[in-house]
């Protein structure tokens, strides 16, 4: 093995104890710089810094920004350990064991869920949970999703869709039925140049609820500029019956996304079901007066 010590040259000068001292202080205060700035800004430190239930992101950051104490590269790469130890105890077989044990809180939920075996990356889909189930949760939340004890087993979910009250039935019983291949009879229609799909949409949506007669089609702003989306304009439950009509007939309808009482439906997160939209500022920007449907 290579002898690693320096031997002391005696030919180098002196160095002034003023720059002995000042050279320390300096590698010092830049190891603290850097050292915070590992804790503070690298995502898997920040992660970390939630292991424990009921911590936050927000109060573990200001914390360590406050925290004004000199560390150095190895103080950082030891505190990063220690919280990935905490995080791994906190997700053991014996932490989640007793998470269930102690669960006594039950939630319904207000969407169809994923189901997932862990809330990181590691996470493996086993199933979906559908909406208005009641649900035992156990409190914990880590990486945006909350846990729940399902079959016994602990379960991870999406969070923001468990309700302390159980979700409002809003659609009519008959909503999904009717006949995509009806024939529109009350005399409304739609312009050409529209795309097909709009026209198969609106044909469907007019023999199943002949009592709606306006709809919108072209005018000067996105989808709808391109002639691929068309308002029914209705309201209230038949409103639901109308958007869970098209969604119910999506495929053969060529449907991408519905819109409806500040919600939204689409192909690609057709798992999550209806979802809430951030509110624009009205009943019609919020799509309580008409059924939005965006076709491919």
């Amino acid at each position: 093995m290579a002898d690693h010590r320096h031997k002391r040259d005696t030919n180098a000068r002196r160095m002034p104890k003023a720059h002995l001292v000042a050279g320390p202080i300096a590698l010092l205060a830049t190891a603290a710089t850097v050292g915070m700035g590992v804790v503070a800004t690298n995502p898997e430190a920040r992660d970390l810094l939630v292991a424990n239930s009921g911590a936050s992101i927000s109060k573990a950051a200001s914390n360590a920004a406050s925290d004004r104490q000199v560390v150095s590269r190895s103080d950082s790469r030891a505190d990063l350990q220690k919280l990935q130890k905490a995080y791994n105890a906190n997700l053991s077989k014996v932490a989640t064991l007793r998470a269930i044990r102690q669960a006594d809180t039950k939630r319904w939920t207000t969407t169809d869920l994923n189901l997932w075996t862990a809330p990181g990356k590691d996470g493996k889909n086993v199933g979906l949970l559908q909406e208005e189930k009641k649900v035992l949760v156990t409190g914990r939340h880590f990486h945006g999703r909350d846990e729940i004890v399902w079959n016994g087993k602990s379960r991870w979910v999406t969070s923001g869709y468990l309700s302390e009250e159980k979700p409002v039935e809003e659609v009519a019983s008959n909503g999904s039925g009717g006949d995509v291949d009806a024939t529109c009879t009350n005399g409304s229609s739609v312009p050409a140049g529209v795309s097909p799909n709009i026209v198969k949409v609106h044909e469907a949506v007019c023999a199943n609820f002949p009592e709606i007669t306006t709809y919108g089609t072209f005018r000067g702003d996105g989808e709808h500029a391109q002639g691929l989306a068309i308002d029914c304009m209705t309201s209230g439950d038949r409103g639901w019956e109308v958007a869970e009509f098209v969604r119910a007939h999506y495929a053969e309808l060529g449907v991408n996304y519905v819109m409806y009482s500040q919600r939204i439906w689409s192909v690609e997160r057709s798992s999550e079901g209806w979802r809430y939209v951030e509110d624009r500022g009205s009943p019609t920007a919020n799509h309580y007066d008409h059924v939005h449907v965006t076709t491919y």
